[in-house]
């Protein structure tokens, strides 16, 4: 049974086993007719050549074909050759199936036009009305409009779903960089600052080891990222979810390496949850590296505080200020990014009195 239902949900199936049931019963209808007809019979055989003939035609023209075989089917039908619906019935379902216009037409003209032509010999007959192949023509089309518009919700549904596992992949693989950028290129930065500080100081051995330290602590972070490009299903997560202390205990010290003097004041109740404490961490590690690469500075702040029902972030610098063209590189594109994803705000400007600011406004938790 679940064979059969997997079977049974593929359109193209559908349509190929719809097509066959349908030629039979064009064919058993022609090949059984005898009598009754506005033609003699043998008139009706041409239906059969005709639509296997217009089997080797391109979709167009094969509706086309179809289409005008339902008229002629339809038309020369009386009273006495009512199964005669069936076959006109049959060939308007094939027109509009093969039509690949979106709004089809043919099939359900052709098929009008010959239930009209019937009704029009039959009263000039003086034989009544004659409304079968109305009702006929009308059947084929609503069950060609139906397995239409399922075929295109099936296909509709099938491409929905490729795209939302690519917005997936695309997404995880953005995350992926964005973590790749920040976890291991802030310790690959420290890791600089305190090879140069190991030059100049007194304790090269002390150098050496931090060295050591922000090197493991990155292979480690690394590995943890390496496990989700073996498995894409896999949760993005480092080792250790950061803390808001770690900012002043970890994040500052590559800076006071430096010689920096760096400032760290962080509200005790931000009203942040876990994911928003990790997007503070995040902001203020790229902000922090951008100012031990590029800013030239002294002397740096960074201020966490909740104001109203929003957190705010603002990481300063007393340096050489931003460019005048910023760049939107990878770092800059990742706080826009987390700060996106948590419905907040940023912006980055100058700082009153020279220097650089980094400020974030993040919605809190528990307003």
């Amino acid at each position: 049974m679940t064979g059969i239902r997997e079977w049974s949900r593929d359109p193209e199936r559908v349509r190929r086993l719809a097509y066959g049931a349908t030629g039979l019963i064009i064919a058993a209808v022609v090949t059984t007719v005898d009598g009754g007809l506005s033609v003699p019979a043998g008139w009706a055989w041409l239906v059969l050549p005709v639509g296997l003939g217009a089997i080797t035609l391109s979709p167009h023209y094969r509706a086309l074909v179809f289409a005008v075989c339902a008229g002629f089917v339809a038309v020369v039908s009386t009273g006495e050759s009512v199964q005669l619906g069936l076959a006109a019935a049959g060939l308007v379902f094939v027109s509009i199936c093969a039509d690949p216009a979106r709004r089809p037409w043919m099939g359900w003209v052709g098929g009008l036009i010959g239930a009209a032509g019937a009704l029009a010999v039959a009263l000039l007959n003086q034989r009544g009305l004659y409304e079968q192949p109305f009702v006929f023509v009308a059947a084929g089309f609503l069950l060609a409009t139906l397995l239409r518009s399922w075929s295109h919700g099936y296909a509709l549904r099938q491409e929905t779903d490729q795209l939302r596992g690519q917005a997936a992949w695309l997404e995880q693989r953005t995350n992926l960089a964005r973590e790749l950028h920040d976890v291991v290129g802030h310790h690959v930065t420290a890791m600089v600052v305190q090879a140069e500080a190991g030059q100049l100081g007194d304790d090269p051995g002390a150098a050496l080891r931090a060295v050591a330290d922000s090197g493991r602590t990155a292979l480690s972070e690394l590995d943890a990222l390496v496990v989700h490009l073996r498995d894409p299903d896999a949760a993005i997560a480092v080792s250790a979810p950061p803390r808001l202390s770690d900012i002043d205990e970890l994040l500052a010290q590559p800076l006071r390496q430096q010689g920096v003097t760096v400032r760290v004041q962080l509200d005790p109740e931000p009203g942040l949850d876990e994911i928003g404490v990790l997007t503070v961490y995040r902001i203020a590690q790229e902000a922090l590296t951008n100012i031990a690469r590029h800013a030239k500075a002294t002397a740096a702040w960074v201020e966490l505080v909740r104001v109203g029902d929003h957190a705010r972030l603002r990481v300063s610098d007393d340096g050489i200020g931003p460019p005048r063209t910023p760049t939107s590189g990878s770092g800059l594109l990742g706080i826009g990014e987390r700060v996106s994803a948590h419905g907040g705000s940023w912006e980055l400007s100058q700082r009153p009195g020279g220097g650089t600011m980094v400020q974030a406004n993040l919605p809190v938790a528990n307003p």
